[in-house]
């Protein structure tokens, strides 16, 4: 499981660290050195980013639990999110998975807590019991942040989760936990507008910013959920292009031309290993953007996109849950794979565009048990 750290998470450390170091800890102790401000925000701010990063951690861990496979965990400019391969396939699963973030985060708070008041308690005090109070403090908000039953919040998963059980729709759950989101984001924007009206610039523009990010990724949850209801029942295997054709990777660019490219209607080949496992892919994009001048001596599996970072699925998920991963270096390609990993099939944007222009067409409303009609379609 990677943990990815953006660049505006670190951004949020540094203003973490000048505003602790310059503002809340002399406020509260005054007199000491500005070099023991600057070490004791540093360790708050560290502190802080471990909490999130063990928040994120979790949610991982109970996902994988529940048989979701997890991409990676990214530290950002808004905290931290644990990146899923897939949604829960039970309410239960979904509330366990959403529930345990804030828990740990409030639990965190508790022994942030009773560290300092213990350390107090034994006659210490100081900038220690001021970073441990702080800590405290912070991820008991973090916790009661997160459970707002607003999408994308955690408290959002949680709502769609009990409206899961209740209504016995994952669909209708989450289109309606992500309206709850996008009205909590639009009511955050004016609470932000409202505070730099009267004032209090730089908190009230945190506040929009935080809005709009709520509201944006709540009306992204509304989509899916809207995708996940029109193709309800459909999975990877119907719509793929099955035994797709592959390339050699010591195979040149050139050869890979005049055998391939030319021979085939294809924008995207798998390049596999003798067992049949992806060792990459390559487009048409890719092998464009080589040089002519070195199309005779460059190897596939020189120009190729790597494993990890091709998107990946089995023929039984659901389509609607792929749709999120296909992107990047892989030009919206999906390599499908059987249990033992080997290639068995390749989605392609245009395999997912014709099956959503059908179902909008022809199944709107069609339940799961009439997918198996659905055939597979070859990609380009």
């Amino acid at each position: 499981m990677r943990v990815q750290v953006d660049v505006s998470a670190i951004l949020i450390v540094a203003i973490l660290i000048l505003s602790l170091a310059s503002g809340r800890l002399p406020a509260v102790l005054p007199g000491r050195s500005t070099v023991a401000y600057l070490a004791a925000a540093m360790a708050a701010a560290i502190l802080f980013l471990a909490s999130v990063l063990a928040h994120e951690v979790t949610h991982a861990v109970l996902a994988r639990r529940n048989g979701i496979q997890v991409e990676s965990i990214r530290l950002w400019l808004l905290g931290g999110v644990a990146q899923l391969k897939g949604n829960p396939r039970s309410p239960g699963a979904d509330l366990r998975i959403a529930a345990v973030g804030p828990l740990t985060s409030l639990l965190l708070g508790l022994i942030y807590g009773a560290l300092a008041v213990g350390l107090s308690l034994a006659g210490g005090g100081g900038l220690p019991v001021a970073v441990l109070g702080y800590l405290a403090g912070v991820n008991v908000v973090l916790a009661i942040f997160n459970l707002i039953p607003a999408a994308p919040l955690d408290g959002g998963r949680v709502l769609r989760a009990v409206l899961w059980m209740i209504w016995r729709d994952q669909q209708r759950a989450a289109f309606a936990a992500g309206r709850a989101g996008r009205i909590f984001g639009y009511v955050l924007v004016g609470l932000g507008f409202f505070q730099v009206a009267y004032g209090s610039g730089f908190s009230g523009l945190w506040l929009v910013l935080i809005g709009l990010f709520v509201v944006n990724a709540a009306a992204a949850e509304e989509q899916h959920a809207r995708l996940g209801s029109l193709l309800r029942g459909i999975v990877v295997g119907h719509v793929m292009t099955p035994n797709p054709v592959v390339a050699d990777p010591e195979q040149t660019v050139d050869e890979f031309i005049r055998r391939i490219a030319f021979a085939h209607p294809f924008s995207g080949y798998p390049l596999t290993d003798p067992t049949g496992r992806l060792i990459g892919l390559v487009t048409t994009n890719r092998v464009r953007a080589v040089p002519v001048d070195r199309r005779a001596t460059a190897k596939l599996r020189e120009i190729a996109c790597r494993p990890d970072e091709v998107p990946t699925a089995r023929p039984d998920e659901p389509l609607a849950d792929l749709l999120p991963r296909m992107a990047g270096c892989a030009d919206g390609r999906t390599i499908v794979t059987d249990e033992n990993d080997a290639v068995v099939g390749i989605v392609s944007p245009s395999d997912v565009s014709r099956t959503m222009q059908l179902a909008s067409l022809t199944r709107p409303h069609t339940p799961a048990r009439g997918a198996g009609r659905w055939p597979a379609r070859p990609g380009t």
